[in-house]
């Protein structure tokens, strides 16, 4: 299934049970706010971010180098009707996350953030290691060994891309905390403010657009690595039942087996830190 399908029947299932959630809970409690355990909630939105450097191993049948220090960069697309089109929700740079109340201040969720990472090309980098091609392959025209020489990566030598992109499942655990009282906000059933804060892990699951050496362009799914974060938000509940989240997060990914041409033999190897700015919009409810 993709991606794009499995995320519409997820928010297909998880909204039509909005409107039959959580009411009843009024009759019973003084604030439906005043307490989260036994909730559900769901949310979507949007990120940017920003990546450390990272060596990337190359390897092949007749090639094992490594370009040094290579730097990138996010590809967002700005406000667009692509973030809320059920056939392109995938297409921008996009964090939707589902998690359940195990306490008032505890709770567990599953999330996916679809980041894109595209590294730079037309740039000078450190190289490492040997090109040994077949003399009949375009690409034997980098054949050679280099000695952590400089070399100019540019398109022709390697475009290099998660860009459909760099896609982190993970499970977080995370605490929430009602702060609403240093705003002087008397009734949080119309305002709340949460501080939360969250540690999560899973696994990478990027497409990698590839072409390297002059090969054919190469571009599927493939489990990559894994990846561990920590994150820390602000979150603004309005009517008990819908609200607004501000999120840092940072993390560290390793991918020791990212796929580059169609030959399984060959394939790369990273690993880097990320920090994501998050604004997403979401609901929470009883079941």
């Amino acid at each position: 299934m993709k991606l794009s399908s499995l995320l519409i029947a997820l928010f297909t299932i998880v909204f039509c049970t909005l409107p039959f959630s959580g009411f009843s809970q009024d009759s019973i409690s003084k604030k439906y706010t005043s307490t989260k355990k036994g909730k559900f909630f769901i949310s979507w939105g949007g990120n940017r971010e920003t990546y450390s450097k990272s060596d990337i191993t190359f390897k092949g049948d007749n090639y094992n180098f490594t370009i040094k220090d290579a730097s990138a960069r996010d590809k967002p697309k700005g406000w667009h009707i692509d973030y809320l089109n059920p056939t392109r929700i995938t297409i921008p740079q996009t964090n939707v996350k589902m998690g359940y109340f195990i306490s008032d201040h505890y709770a567990i969720s599953f999330g996916v953030d679809h980041m894109k990472y595209v590294m730079n090309r037309n740039k000078d980098r450190i190289i490492d290691g040997f090109i040994n091609l077949p003399s009949e392959e375009a690409g034997s025209v980098y054949n050679g060994t280099y000695n952590n020489e400089l070399f100019n990566v540019s398109e022709d030598f390697l475009k290099f891309e998660h860009t459909n992109g760099l896609n982190f499942a993970y499970l977080e655990f995370a605490r929430f905390d009602d702060i609403s009282s240093i705003f002087n906000l008397p009734n949080t059933d119309k305002f709340q403010v949460n501080l939360t804060e969250g540690l999560g892990g899973g696994i990478l699951y990027p497409k990698t657009n590839t072409t390297l050496l002059q090969k054919d362009r190469y571009d599927e799914f493939h489990l990559a690595g894994y990846g561990v974060s920590i994150n820390a938000g602000l979150n603004f509940t309005f009517f008990k039942h819908f609200f607004i989240e501000g999120d840092l997060k940072g993390g560290y990914i390793d991918m020791p087996d990212i796929r580059t041409t169609s030959n399984s033999s060959e394939s790369a190897s990273q690993h880097f830190f990320y920090l994501q700015r998050i604004i997403s919009f979401g609901g929470i409810f009883r079941i």
